[in-house]
C-alpha cells in the first residue's frame, strides 16, 4: 500500500487576476472560472477523504488565485478542523489586513507568495499585469504586520537566474520562513515558455544548495529540481540533505507523498502533469491514491535514456513532468539535466538504523507540537543522533540541541513555531 501523502495541492479555481506566461493552468476561464469546478460541499468531502488517507498532511489551497473564491475561509476552517495543516498559495495581490485576519481565524498556518523578480518591470511582465509587483509587496508587508507566516516562491528563468543571491537576501530580510526556488515545466500557458537553459539551471541549483547550507533561519529549497540531490552530494558527501542520509528533501515526491487536485476534481501526480489518475467526483481520494495505475507507475519507475543509466536514478530520478510534456513519455530522460552517467553503481538511500528507541514523555509532547509533514524527519534524525550517542531514549533536551544546531540560538523559523500554536515547538 502507498505511503500516506504529506502534501496535497488543491487547485480551487482557474480564475485569476493575472495572466502569467508560465502558468500551468490554461486561462480560458481566467475571469469567470470553469462551470465544472468543485463546489463548497464537494470540496469539504474531498478534504475529509484527504484527512483519512493523510491525517498529518499539509493542504495547499491554491488556484488560479484562491483569494477569488468567496468560500476560501470556510474551506480553510473545515480543513484545519480536520487536523490538516492549511496554507494558501497566492500571488499576494489581494492580501489585505482584513483578509489575512479572516484566514488566520480560519486556521490558515501560512501563505506562499510568488515573487518572480526584485525588478518591478520584470515581475510585472512575467505576471502579465502592470503594478502587480507593488501590490504583491504590499501583501507581504500586510503579512508582516499581521504576523502571518509566509514563504516566497521564486521562478528561476534565464532572465532572473542571476537574482538568486539577492532573492535569498530579500526573503531573509522580509522575515520569510522559506524561499522556494521553482523551475519551469512547459505546460499550460507555459508550454511555449522557454524558462531556463540547462547551464543556467545547474548554476542556480548550486547557488540554491550553497544558500540552503549557509542559511540558519531561512529555509532555502529547490522545487521541481530533483537534481538538487546529486549536486548536494557532489558539494558535500556528508551533508545530511538527501535521501542518501535518511532525508528525502530536495527531490520529486509526486505520487509518493504528493498529488494535485484540479479545480474540476481530477487527481494528477503534480501540478505540471495533466495525466489524470482519476476524479474525486466519481472515486474517493483514498481509492485513487492507493490504486491509480499512473501513481503506482511513478512509485516504481522504469526510467529510460540517461535517467535509466544514471547512478543517481534512485536518489534523483529526474523530473517526470518534463519528458511527459515534451514527448508524451513519462519515463523519458529529463533534458534539463546536464549530468552524463559515469557507469558507476547505482547510489541507494542509506537504510535507517533499526532497534528499539524509547521516547521520554516530555520529548513525545514536544514532538507532537511539530507540524506533521516534518515530524517524521525530526523523529528519524533524533533517533539516529541518540543511537549514535549509545543511548536508548530520546529526551526533550536532545530535540532542543538538534534544533539549535540546525537553526542557531534563535530556534526554528516563526512558521514552524506558529503552525500549531505552540511558541516552543
Amino acid at each position: 500500500m502507498a505511503d500516506a501523502p504529506y502534501l496535497i495541492a488543491l487547485n480551487l479555481t482557474e480564475r485569476c487576476n493575472l495572466a502569467c506566461e508560465h502558468c500551468y493552468l490554461d486561462a480560458k476561464v481566467l475571469k469567470e472560472g470553469a462551470t465544472d469546478e468543485l463546489g463548497t460541499e464537494e470540496l469539504k468531502r474531498v478534504l475529509g477523504e484527504i484527512a483519512e488517507v493523510g491525517p498529518e498532511a499539509m493542504v495547499v489551497l491554491t488556484g488560479g488565485e484562491p483569494m477569488l473564491r468567496r468560500d476560501l475561509p470556510e474551506l480553510a476552517r473545515h480543513a484545519s478542523g480536520l487536523g490538516l495543516m492549511v496554507v494558501v498559495g497566492t500571488n499576494g495581490m489581494l492580501l489585505r489586513s482584513d483578509r489575512i485576519r479572516e484566514l488566520q481565524d480560519a486556521g490558515v498556518a501560512g501563505v506562499g507568495i510568488s515573487v518572480d523578480s526584485l525588478t518591478p518591470e520584470i515581475h510585472d511582465n512575467f505576471r502579465g499585469k502592470k503594478g502587480a509587483w507593488m501590490k504583491t509587496m504590499q501583501g507581504i508587508d500586510a503579512c508582516v504586520d499581521a504576523q502571518m507566516p509566509f514563504q516566497i516562491h521564486f521562478s528561476a528563468t534565464d532572465e532572473t537566474a542571476d537574482e538568486i543571491g539577492d532573492m535569498v537576501a530579500f526573503a531573509s530580510d522580509t522575515g520569510a520562513m522559506v524561499l522556494n526556488v521553482f523551475f519551469m515545466v512547459c505546460t499550460g500557458r507555459g508550454e511555449k515558455y522557454s524558462g531556463i537553459s540547462p547551464e543556467k539551471y545547474d548554476h542556480v541549483l548550486r547557488r540554491v544548495a550553497k544558500a540552503a547550507k549557509a542559511e540558519k533561519r531561512l529555509m532555502v529549497r529547490a522545487k521541481c529540481a530533483p537534481h538538487f540531490k546529486r549536486i548536494a552530494i557532489e558539494m558535500d558527501p556528508e551533508w545530511a540533505i538527501t535521501a542518501a542520509h535518511g532525508y528525502d528533501a530536495g527531490g520529486c515526491i509526486a505520487a509518493t507523498r504528493y498529488a494535485r487536485i484540479t479545480p474540476n476534481g481530477d487527481v494528477t501526480p503534480c501540478p505540471f502533469m495533466d495525466n489524470s489518475a482519476g476524479s474525486v467526483k466519481t472515486q474517493s481520494f483514498a481509492e485513487i491514491w492507493h490504486d491509480a495505475p499512473v501513481l503506482n507507475e511513478l512509485r516504481a519507475p522504469k526510467l529510460e535514456g540517461r535517467c535509466g543509466a544514471c547512478e543517481f536514478q534512485i536518489l534523483c530520478g529526474g523530473c517526470r513532468a518534463r519528458p511527459l510534456a515534451m514527448t508524451g513519455n513519462m519515463m523519458g530522460e529529463d533534458t534539463l539535466c546536464t549530468y552524463q552517467p559515469q557507469g558507476g553503481a547505482i547510489i541507494t538511500p542509506m537504510v535507517p538504523a533499526t532497534g528499539a528507541m524509547c521516547w521520554a514523555k516530555d520529548a513525545e509532547v514536544h514532538l507532537a507540537r511539530i507540524p506533521g509533514f516534518v515530524r517524521r524527519m525530526v523523529r528519524r534524525r533524533a533517533e539516529d543522533y541518540v543511537r549514535g550517542e549509545g543511548r536508548g531514549e530520546v529526551t526533550k533536551d536532545d530535540l532542543t540541541l538538534l534544533a539549535k544546531r540546525r537553526f542557531g540560538d534563535a530556534g526554528p523559523p516563526a512558521f514552524v513555531k506558529n503552525m500549531r500554536g505552540h511558541p516552543d515547538a
